[in-house]
């Protein structure tokens, strides 16, 4: 069997640098190359070692973490994105003159905070020239930096949310404000602790370069063949098995991935095409694989990051976040691999030959040290110490690992190497992070968020009054059909603002704007922070946008549009599972209204739910399925999924014909086949 480990790392280095629009670095000459070389791992050192010996003051670690960041951005990433990756011959060391001076402004920037820090108390709202100018250049290169490692989306976002604060006057109705003036704004995007300098970049400086930096390292020691090699063991004699396979490995793989789509690229390299030589249609393949690792984004213990965020915003241990986050993400791998299953019964694929999978004993015994950092990380974090340690000693734990392990050396060169790569995948994110904290600050300065809440909730509010006014009976409620619009509304939003812009960026943006719409209607916090997160991350998968699901696409040789429609259609569950987790809190197990009851009664209705909507979105279940099984499967699947009695009961009475219907067509087509 063809394993990811002898694909890596030529093969899927070039297909991240294909797809990946964060991984598209131009090339540098020495001795630049040894310049950004020596940057890239002291940056990586630096983390590693605040991790391991304790943080600098709050400003020192953002600003030297931010230097780091944005000189480097303007090193490897060039002026024109994903196009100037050749090396400039007229430029010393392949970077324009332009492109020096930008990264020695950047770094002066970022630094000119914690070196004016003492002074700078005396200072906020009244900032001097220099002030004036150093956070100036730092909005501007912030912009740039963001722009040139992640594309246009970003920026453009926040270049408006910096419009609407200065002449928030001209605009209309709630939105309506002041306005404020450019020294105003700087002033609040540099001086305070509300804006560039705010928890986005302080949650990347302190948690999230961590664990990007352990999942490079836990993959380079075998950690991810090994999710793959026991995916195959498990799923890969079944019905359609290489699809399975990429289910359970993508799962496993998002436990230490924090992006979607390097997830997509690594598995995928293996199960796509395997998917392709058992039958499944390429499109689908890529939609499989690129929904199966968007699941990596919701899967603990990383989430894309997200966790640590969450941790911050909502002020509750780490572990009860991990804790809350597990049953939707099994609903989410639930639904994919129901579909993927019916799919392979309705097509009638074949599994993996056992030529084609490994020994799960053999698999175990030669690659189970790979798994000792993720345990240990795991049992760290649930002992309530923080995260930053728990991957300061899983990175450690990695660098033994390999050093001891024989046939998976990691030597000096492999440890610089990796040190290296985890640097350069914290680049974008960095650079985003910094983004991000423009927009936050805008918020902060204008009440945008709570003005965007109200905007909402009254919307839905006009709108469920004037549905609830046409109804002939009474099944609705004026409030019930508020929530339900308010969540319809912000899930809209989640998607669209989500496009093209990386998990931890989106959380940041849609807390600030989208969550409090739910709050104000007595939503708990934690519910309302993991519904805007789920779709965001459905972003990956949404059309026109859909990264990863181009990048499964780049692989199957398909259709980029038609993975993306297929990827989202796959992600039903994931779509419907943040609608029941609002309606039945007790799904996330640790929010305050949580009881077992009720707990037990959404699981349940939710499983049989999405095993029925898949049925119906696939065409199958026990047999093909009609145009009106599928329509009255459907509605039965949306009854279940929603949680109530009622629901539940409605949902199976109007799955029962279809059930009778399905049994004597599958008795039918055995007869006929056995005959």
């Amino acid at each position: 069997m063809t394993t990811v480990a002898q694909n890596r790392p030529a093969d899927l280095a070039a297909l991240e640098a294909a797809y990946d629009p964060e991984m598209q670095f131009r090339s540098v000459l020495p001795p630049t190359s040894w310049l950004v070389a020596g940057l890239l791992v002291a940056l990586s050192v630096f983390h590693y070692y605040t991790a391991g010996f304790g943080l600098f003051r709050e400003a020192t670690h953002r600003g030297i973490h931010l230097a780091f960041v944005l000189g480097l951005i303007f090193l490897v990433f060039g002026f024109r994105r994903g196009r100037d990756t050749a090396p400039s011959m007229t430029a010393p060391g392949g970077v324009p003159w332009y492109d020096w001076l930008l990264a020695v402004a950047a770094a002066a920037a970022a630094l000119y905070v914690p070196w004016e820090f003492h002074d700078l108390a005396f200072r906020i709202g009244n900032p001097n020239t220099a002030d004036l100018a150093f956070g100036s250049i730092m909005v501007v290169l912030v912009l740039e930096a963001a722009r040139r490692s992640m594309g246009w989306a970003l920026p453009a976002i926040a270049v408006g949310f910096i419009v609407y604060a200065i002449w928030g006057q001209v605009f209309p109705g709630a939105l309506v404000h002041p306005g404020t003036t450019w020294s105003g704004l700087v002033n609040h995007l540099y001086l305070t602790s509300q804006g560039i300098y705010g928890v986005a970049v302080g949650v990347v400086a302190t948690f999230v370069f961590h664990f990007v930096l352990f999942g490079v390292l836990a993959n380079r020691i075998g950690a991810g063949q090994l999710f793959i090699d026991l995916a195959s063991c498990i799923a890969g004699r079944y019905a359609g098995g290489p699809a399975k396979v990429s289910v359970v490995s993508s799962g496993l793989l998002g436990m230490i991935s924090g992006s979607s789509i390097a997830n997509t690229v690594t598995t995928g390299a293996l199960t796509i095409p395997a998917m392709k030589r058992v039958g499944y249609r390429p499109h689908f393949a890529a939609g499989v694989e690129a929904t199966a690792s968007t699941g990596g984004q919701i899967t603990p213990p990383v989430m894309g990051a997200a966790a640590f965020l969450m941790v911050e915003f909502l002020e509750i241990p780490y572990r009860e976040i991990l804790l809350a986050a597990l049953v939707p993400a099994l609903m989410h791998y639930l639904g994919v691999f129901t579909m993927v299953h019916l799919e392979a019964k309705r097509l009638g694929l074949r599994g993996l030959s056992d030529a084609e999978v490994p020994r799960a004993w053999q698999v175990i015994k030669a690659d189970w040290p790979a798994l000792i950092p993720l345990v240990v990380l795991v049992a760290i974090i649930m002992s309530g110490r923080t995260p930053f340690l728990a991957a300061f000693w899983a990175i450690t734990l990695c660098i033994l690992v390999g050093a001891l392990d024989r046939r998976k050396k990691l030597g000096l060169g492999d440890l610089i190497d990796a040190f290296q790569l985890g640097a350069r995948y914290a680049l974008a994110v960095g650079a985003a992070a910094a983004a991000v904290g423009i927009i936050v600050g805008v918020v902060t300065l204008t009440g945008m968020g709570f003005k965007v809440s109200f905007m909402i909730t009254s919307t839905a509010a006009q709108i469920g009054g004037w549905l609830a006014g046409l109804q002939p009976v009474a099944l609705f409620t004026q409030s019930g059909l508020t929530l339900l619009l308010t969540l319809l509304f912000t899930a809209f939003a989640c998607i669209l603002l989500g496009a093209g812009i990386p998990t931890t960026a989106t959380y940041i943006i849609l807390v600030s704007i989208a969550a409090p719409a739910l709050t104000l209607l007595g939503t708990e916090p934690i519910v309302a922070h993991f519904f805007v997160f789920y779709y965001g991350v459905l972003a990956d998968i949404t059309p026109p946008v859909a990264l990863a699901a181009y990048a499964a696409a780049g692989i199957a040789g398909c259709n980029p549009f038609q993975a993306g429609t297929t990827a989202f259609r796959l992600a039903a569950a994931k779509a419907l599972v943040p609608f029941v987790f609002v309606y039945a809190p007790s799904m996330l197990i640790v929010t305050e209204a949580f009881t077992w009851g009720d707990f037990l009664l959404s699981v349940t209705t939710c499983i049989v739910g999405i095993v029925l909507l898949g049925g119906a979105l696939t065409g199958y279940l026990m047999a093909p399925m009609g145009a009106w099984q599928r329509l009255l499967l459907g509605v039965a699947a949306l009854c279940l999924v929603f949680p109530g009695w009622i629901n539940a009961a409605v949902g199976v009475l109007l799955a029962l014909p279809v059930a009778l219907a399905q049994m004597a067509a599958s008795r039918t087509i055995r007869t006929a086949r056995d005959g």
